[in-house]
């Protein structure tokens, strides 16, 4: 596997991002505009055209979105590094996709609380997410005891529910990968290169 094309696309994804962050003026509608098309979905068809399977690809990208909102903060690198390595996925895109994703965990951390409070029948723990955070940054192992059980119970919900986001996701993905590989392979050569 060439490994090019997935680094590429990871510093694409992550430089590109900064730079529509810090742009302003005229140039900043044109990069809010094209930003999707440059530094997603032209990525990805890099990668396609450069070998990997639509399949493992729309499996990359569905394991990592999967993994990427357990509700653990911490966990969501290292469950992607080993699914990656254990499964042989790309493992740049599963990264790339953990990043852009972290805001879905935070966002998605309570009602996993909640319902895992529910399926466990666990007293409610009244607690929010900047709470959370500072007693985080207050002292690290003092959260971590009083967010034992409620974090155990997320996860658990979590973990029943993963592989129907993942097969959701990779149902949704495979057919538009398979497509775009398709019209890649008919396209002829310099075509494809203007395409690039």
């Amino acid at each position: 596997m060439d490994l090019d094309p997935a680094l590429r696309f990871v510093a694409t994804l992550f430089f590109g991002v900064k730079g529509v962050i810090g742009s302003t003026g005229p140039g900043k509608k044109r990069m809010k505009e094209n930003f999707l098309q440059r530094r997603v979905i032209k990525p990805l068809v890099r990668l396609l055209r450069h070998g990997i399977t639509p399949e493992k690809l729309a499996l990359s990208l569905a394991l990592s979105a999967a993994l990427a909102v357990i509700p653990a903060f911490g966990w969501s690198v290292g469950l992607c590094g080993l699914a990656g390595l254990a499964l042989g996925l790309n493992l740049p895109a599963m990264q790339a996709v953990n990043y852009f994703l972290y805001p879905a965990q935070v966002a998605l951390l309570l009602p996993f609380f909640r319902l895992g409070e529910k399926l466990f029948r666990a007293p409610h723990l009244p607690l929010s997410i900047s709470q959370i955070v500072s007693m985080a940054h207050a002292n690290i192992w003092d959260a971590i005891k009083l967010l034992w059980n409620t974090t155990w119970h997320a996860v658990v919900v979590w973990a029943l529910l993963a592989p129907f986001a993942v097969g959701l996701i990779y149902l949704v993905l495979l057919p538009i990968f398979r497509r775009v590989s398709n019209r890649q392979s008919t396209t002829p050569p310099t075509a494809a290169a203007h395409a690039a």
